[in-house]
């Protein structure tokens, strides 16, 4: 890793406006999962750390809501200059700690920096209503105001773009945030704070915990009154549980949860354009994104050809050091990563599975996993109903349409869904059906900052981005004005 602005690589926590290490001065290491080197080793913070934060934010807190729309938004801006002027600083910094390719890093960049953007004008269209009055002499007003104070809890896999995403509609909507990344990819969150410091982001607006633990620093957040909102992106098994510490304290709660995103391929379907999709969606990020495909639906007349040629497709794939000229993948996150790819293609092998191409660890050794099909797929299996997060593409089949949406639906998670189909009614029939948040249709790439990103049932809460995301950093107010009568 070189960078060509080396302040941009921090190790200590930002609080208050000052870098600092945690009270008990402990660390912990930031390792490269494509070659196991140290990148850095970064100051490990605890709840008492954590008390401090929540109070710069508190204390922050009134000089930043009252400020007008207007000011933040020139702020936003800024630190959005800042972020394109040093993006190849900051891929550098996602490829080492992430993992994935430099050209998914700088993608991922431009992408994260799209939110401040974008919310630097919504801040200034924060807009209320006046509301027809049903009493003589009275007026009725509407207003949004900022929620307080708000803990933001970002997963590895988009270090960057997932804190922006949380970051920009908090600080653009008047609150102040305390920030817990990831403990694997803690640097880039760092990079941020940096240039929100260089920007003039003022201290305590934006706060910045490492630690190695998740746990003691989410226990915190939730436990403190202060803090009004949680914001988290990560696992449904740890969403449930802050979800039942935010009760305490009745917080105001955003989830982005887990996903078993269906790719549904009918037999009228661009076979070309559908392994396109296919590719982008499936195996970007090695297959550790949260709208990654799980699972591929493809009906009987179509099956054999699909396959074919995503087998054709697949195999063109370079696994390597994302930092290398060429590689297309990289290694996934960590030993666990790669333990859980492996057994769900055993699981689905014993189960009557067929490889059609990968299926075993990659021979670089370490995290890396060869890009791999399995056909003769169940709904049996665990690649059915759990998220792999990694490269492993099941197949099923299907014979109509009812039944392709009634193995889509078959899941307690709601994030993401695709389809490829040339029938407009096949189109709005199935679109309308699928029980997710977010329907690609001849798509396979669907972020982006104009649009809601969030998902239903167990996939989570709320949405991100577009200009419905702001409203998860505000609160409404009513207010009836009487004896206006003359």
């Amino acid at each position: 890793m070189k960078l060509s602005d080396p302040d941009l690589l921090k190790d200590l926590a930002y609080i208050d406006g000052i870098w600092q290490g945690g009270v008990d001065r402990a660390r912990y290491t930031v390792s490269n999962p494509a070659t196991g080197a140290v990148i850095a080793s970064v100051a490990d913070l605890g709840a008492v750390d954590t008390q401090l934060a929540i109070k710069a934010a508190q204390a922050a807190l009134p000089d930043w809501r009252r400020r007008t729309g207007k000011e933040r938004s020139s702020l936003l801006r800024a630190l959005y200059s800042e972020i394109v002027a040093n993006l190849e600083d900051l891929a550098q910094l996602i490829t080492a700690e992430c993992g994935k390719t430099l050209a998914e890093a700088r993608g991922e960049i431009a992408y994260g920096a799209s939110f401040f953007e974008w919310f630097a004008e919504e801040a200034k269209r924060t807009y209320g209503d006046v509301i027809p009055t049903t009493v003589p002499g009275r007026r009725i007003l509407v207003t949004r105001e900022p929620v307080g104070v708000c803990g933001l809890i970002t997963p590895w896999n988009f270090p960057n773009a997932l804190i922006a995403r949380k970051l920009s509609p908090a600080l653009a909507a008047g609150c102040t945030v305390v920030l817990k990344p990831s403990a694997q990819t803690p640097l880039s969150a760092l990079a941020i704070g940096e240039l929100a410091q260089r920007v003039g982001i003022p201290d305590g607006v934006f706060n910045i915990v490492t630690a190695s633990s998740g746990p003691k620093i989410g226990a915190a957040l939730t436990a403190s009154p202060i803090v009004r909102k949680i914001s988290f992106t990560g696992s449904t098994e740890v969403g449930r549980t802050l979800m039942k510490q935010c009760a305490c304290s009745i917080k105001k709660i955003s989830l982005e949860l887990g996903g078993n995103a269906p790719f549904i391929v009918f037999e009228d379907a661009d076979i070309s354009s559908a392994v396109t999709g296919a590719m982008a969606s499936k195996f970007r990020n090695t297959g550790q994104t949260c709208v990654c495909v799980n699972r591929f639906l493809v009906q009987d007349s179509v099956h054999d050809r699909f396959v074919a040629a995503l087998k054709e497709a697949v195999e063109t794939l370079q696994v390597g050091n994302g930092m290398d000229d060429g590689v297309t993948q990289g290694p996934l996150i960590n030993a666990d990563g790669l333990a859980k790819v492996q057994s769900h293609v055993d699981d689905a092998l014993a189960l009557g599975g067929k490889i059609v191409t990968g299926g075993k660890a990659h021979a670089l050794g370490g995290n890396f996993y060869e890009p791999t099909i399995i056909s003769n797929v169940t709904p049996e299996m665990k690649v059915a109903r759990e998220e792999t997060f990694g490269p492993l593409a099941p197949i099923f089949r299907f014979n109509d349409t009812d039944e392709a949406i009634a193995l889509a639906n078959d899941s307690e998670f709601g994030l993401a869904a695709y389809f490829y189909t040339r029938d407009i009614r096949r189109v709005w029939k199935v679109a309308e059906a699928l029980e997710y948040g977010i329907v690609g249709i001849n798509e396979g790439i669907i972020s982006t900052e104009v649009a809601p990103f969030g998902g239903v049932k167990q996939s989570g809460l709320g949405r991100e981005g577009s200009r419905y995301g702001i409203d998860d950093f505000m609160e409404m107010k009513y207010i009836a004005m009487g004896g206006l009568e003359e």
